[in-house]
């Protein structure tokens, strides 16, 4: 066959290829919601609600990238005079304890007196300051710790976590918000991004196949029945190379030990779980290696340490640990059973009145 042959096979071929991909992006576009009137690009829209998101119920931190805006109350989720998130459970006199973290401490998709922290101030009597923030790498929650502790002197600190926090070490935006990190330098932490600069524009943040595929309803459907739209939706810019955050995590276990040497304030680090650990056993497997490897570290630095793993597999004899969690966060329920461990923890120990 001439070369002319080969290419007008190849074109064909093409052709072909092209036009049914078109009449596939049709067919969807009409069985899922009539979008033929409407071609957005999914993930230049996406970003748009993350930051609107942001906005709203965050305020930019030139240090921590973003903390809780003050006095913010919508859907159940509503914030105090200095950016806590609200409990109404009855607390004494005494001193408060501190617990900081990521959404799981935050509370993510339940109301204000459904989050662990509200459920452990219930449980004590005393008042719980949460200061958990969505989206928050371990590095972020140290540094909120780092600056809480001196001003508030709580009574003992809780440090919650889930394996992807020490992922989020590496990471210099996520989620569309700017953040600090931490690069090692002859074994030590320095921090880096600081002042953290504004918020982009989520246009500027696309990829050249973002710019493109984004407006196809195919590959949006495609990559959300594959459970691949985190990178794909998600604003995400990388700072350290992959597995970095393991020796950055391990570190950070360090400050927080001279934290509590400075401060003399107990730290407990408490080791939380995402849903799909139940679901994926080879996710499973890498999360429980990077829990186990910071828990491991706040061992030998001093620090006491929960892993609420064993806890959740058994949910209280019931088994099922799926049913402690709504969609992607722990439910009240979870909760709930998250509190108990960590009172139960606390009550082993001798945590000052002040």
């Amino acid at each position: 066959m001439t070369a002319r042959g080969w290419i007008g096979r190849l074109a064909l071929s093409l052709g072909t290829i092209v036009l049914c991909l078109g009449a596939l992006e049709i067919g969807l576009r009409l069985s899922e919601g009539n979008w033929i009137g409407a071609w957005p690009n999914f993930v230049l829209e996406s970003r748009k609600v993350q930051t609107t998101r942001n906005d709203s119920r965050h305020v930019a931190d030139p240090a921590l990238g973003y903390v809780p805006r003050a006095g913010y109350s919508a859907d159940g989720v509503s914030y105090d005079a200095e950016g806590f998130r609200r409990s109404s459970a009855a607390a004494d006199g005494r001193a408060a304890i501190l617990a900081v973290g990521d959404s799981f401490t935050a509370g993510e998709e339940v109301s204000d007196d459904q989050s662990w922290p509200a459920h452990l101030q219930q449980i004590l009597g005393r008042r719980v300051l949460n200061a958990g923030v969505s989206g928050y790498g371990l590095d972020q929650t140290v540094l909120r710790a780092e600056k809480i502790v001196p001003e508030k002197q709580p009574a003992a600190v809780i440090v919650s976590f889930i394996a992807d926090d020490v992922r989020r070490t590496e990471m210099r935006r996520q989620w569309s918000a700017e953040k600090p990190y931490f690069v090692i330098e002859n074994g030590a932490l320095v921090l880096r991004n600081v002042p953290v600069p504004p918020q982009p524009d989520p246009r500027t943040t696309l990829g050249f196949w973002q710019r493109t595929l984004g407006y196809s309803f195919l590959v949006d459907f495609v990559l959300r029945r594959l459970g691949l739209l985190h990178d794909w939706y998600g604003d995400h810019a990388r700072a350290q190379p992959a597995g970095t955050g393991e020796k950055i995590a391990c570190l950070l276990t360090g400050r927080l030990a001279e934290l509590q040497r400075r401060s003399g304030t107990p730290i407990l680090v408490v080791a939380q779980y995402d849903p799909v650990v139940w679901q994926d056993a080879s996710f499973a497997a890498e999360q429980r290696r990077l829990t186990e490897g910071v828990l491991r570290c706040s061992r030998e630095n001093g620090l006491q340490v929960l892993d609420t793993f064993d806890a959740l597999a058994a949910n209280d004899g019931k088994g099922k640990p799926a049913t402690l969690y709504g969609q992607w966060h722990m439910n009240d329920a979870g909760n709930r059973l998250v509190a108990r461990l960590i009172a139960a923890e606390l009550a082993g120990r001798h945590i000052p009145p002040r």
